[in-house]
């Protein structure tokens, strides 16, 4: 105990390095809060504050730039969730390959794969019919019939 005291600094430093290298994995803008909590207590360190107050202040510090910075922070740099291959296909168009009805899901064409199908409005569409994916919920999307285009 008596080494840790005594090289406070350093051990702020290497919790420091520590959260820097979990967000550099993470890239969550969690861990990099704590990080800056932990310089912080590096400069303060030097100070004889008790060792207790020194973790109060860390936990503090932190707690209180991940409370409020980070929700600035990823608004500012407008942080998307890269949308899956699922997610790519909502609002996209399908063909009914096997007819859907309100009793019985159907199966449907989308990007050369076919997706066992179901109405979101309980509508029938016949084969050959166009579709329009709302949601996927498991391995089902949920369909509604897309506008007639009159050409």
């Amino acid at each position: 105990m008596n080494f840790i005291l005594n090289n406070l600094p350093w051990c702020w430093l290497a919790v420091t390095i520590l959260c820097i290298i979990i967000e550099g994995f993470s890239q969550s803008l969690t861990t990099i809060w704590f990080a800056i909590g932990a310089f912080v207590l590096v400069c303060l360190s030097f100070l004889p504050i008790p060792l207790v107050w020194q973790f109060l202040i860390f936990i503090l510090i932190s707690l209180a730039l991940l409370l409020f910075t980070r929700p600035f922070v990823e608004k500012k740099l407008k942080l998307k969730k890269t949308p899956t291959n699922v997610d790519s296909l909502l609002g996209k168009n399908a063909i009914v390959v096997n007819e859907i009805s309100r009793l019985q899901k159907g199966r449907i064409l989308v990007n050369g794969i076919e997706w066992a199908a179901s109405s979101v409005d309980d509508s029938e569409l016949e084969k050959g019919s166009e579709c329009i994916i709302e949601r996927i919920e498991g391995v089902t999307a949920f369909v509604k019939k897309a506008p007639n285009v009159e050409k």
